[in-house]
């Protein structure tokens, strides 16, 4: 009997290969244009392959902490805008990929509790980016500044989808 070649397509069962169903796809959430890029990428990927989207949110420390009682006040409405904003980023994870989305909110500094949840979750499988369309020197953004610099010691890949690319674009290549 010749075995069947492996192929990223399930079989006629409908089955799909067991890595393929723990695959977890992790956005950072911001406000950044290219998070719209990155999180249909990731979304259409999850569906494709059975996977999952995560999202992180990083409540990043308020600068100005001089009065204690404003601080406190600052910190608990960063706390619901990042509860808001998941709730929207969420609803459209569920529309795109037709699973709900595992979230992570942290409290700190965004490119060390990144890299803090990678290190420590082991079910994320890839880490998708958007990439800034900003032209002169302002790069691709910080974020996937700071990842480039330390790609070759994550335990994961990391996609960095192009900020510019349409929504078509984005569904030709993920499909």
């Amino acid at each position: 009997m010749i075995p069947k070649p492996a192929t990223d397509k399930p079989d006629d069962t409908g089955d799909r290969p067991a890595e393929e169903e723990s695959r977890t796809f992790l956005c950072v959430v911001d406000e950044t244009e290219e998070l719209h890029q990155a999180l249909r990428f990731a979304c259409r990927r999850a569906k494709r392959t059975g996977g999952r989207v995560a999202l992180l949110y990083v409540i990043e420390p308020a600068e100005f902490q001089h009065w204690m009682a404003i601080g406190n006040l600052m910190a608990e409405e960063r706390r619901e805008e990042a509860e808001e904003m998941i709730q929207v980023v969420s609803s459209v994870v569920q529309k795109l990929s037709g699973t709900t989305p595992v979230i992570y909110i942290r409290e700190g500094k965004l490119t060390d509790e990144l890299m803090e949840l990678i290190e420590n979750e082991g079910g994320i499988s890839v880490l998708v980016l958007g990439a800034a369309t900003g032209s002169g020197n302002e790069g691709p953004g910080r974020l996937v500044s700071y990842v480039i610099k330390r790609i070759g010691k994550l335990p994961i890949p990391v996609t960095i989808v192009p900020g510019g690319l349409s929504d078509k674009d984005i569904d030709a290549i993920s499909g």
